[in-house]
């Protein structure tokens, strides 16, 4: 493949429907999700069919077929040349801070728009690089990966736990390290109908509003989703367990 130099990997957020809400300069990188690239390598480790079927990753701009194989190049990118992959995002991130020092601000970069990997873990074992410490950058990110929720408690990576629809269990130990936990609605997002104010006692804010919300807010509560598919795989989702009934 050879090393791609000219590729951009974190997309400005201003190109993204729902980053473009952010309320503050945002930056995300979106792979190809799951098993959609050239080695069948699963990116999303956790995946289940819910979450397949109620995947963005075809949706707004990523239903292009250029916008699609992008992401391909990308994933394909990072699993045959993980290194030089690594110490590209690295550099992407120091001159994103950089460009945020001189303007006075904080930019919110999520790593994962489609995927669901530890970057920043792998960014410190392989580049020896703590982008961590960066003072004008702040992380974010979903996963269904209980052990990160556990491993970025209390840091500058704010991790969203998802509900999957066989994991609430997770979701209440995410609750106690002081994540907020996502779950997916049967509200249909294109007649932008109402959320439930609350879901197992637990309060819900509607995360539709912006991608950072999870930055805004401390504390004990959901990010309420409206389900994005069609309406029969939204039917699949609920049968699932994935998308909750409201």
């Amino acid at each position: 493949m050879g090393i791609m130099k000219n590729i951009k990997l974190l997309a400005n957020g201003n190109t993204n429907a729902k980053t473009s809400k952010n309320s503050r300069e945002s930056a995300i990188m979106y792979l190809a999700p799951h098993t959609q690239n050239s080695f069948n390598t699963n990116v999303c480790p956790k995946a289940t069919k819910g979450c397949i079927l109620a995947c963005l990753y075809k949706s707004g701009r990523g239903a292009f077929n250029s916008i699609q194989q992008a992401r391909i190049r990308k994933t394909d990118f990072y699993i045959s040349e993980k290194q030089n992959f690594l110490e590209h995002l690295n550099k992407e991130i120091i001159n994103i801070n950089k460009r945020s020092l001189k303007k006075g601000i904080k930019t919110a970069i999520r790593m994962n728009g489609t995927s669901d990997l530890d970057f920043l873990g792998q960014l410190k074992k392989n580049v020896n690089d703590d982008i961590l410490s960066l003072k004008n950058v702040i992380y974010y990110d979903y996963t269904k990966i209980l052990g990160k929720v556990k491993k970025y408690a209390n840091t500058n990576y704010r991790l969203t736990f998802s509900h999957s629809g066989d994991n609430w269990n997770e979701c209440e130990k995410a609750l106690e390290y002081g994540s907020p936990i996502s779950v997916v609605f049967s509200a249909n997002s294109r007649k932008n109908e109402p959320l439930p104010k609350t879901y197992k006692g637990i309060k819900v804010i509607d995360g539709d509003k912006a991608d950072d919300l999870m930055l805004d807010h401390k504390g004990s509560f959901i990010l309420g989703l409206r389900f994005k598919g069609s309406a029969k795989s939204r039917t699949q989702a609920i049968n699932d367990g994935f998308c909750i009934q409201c």
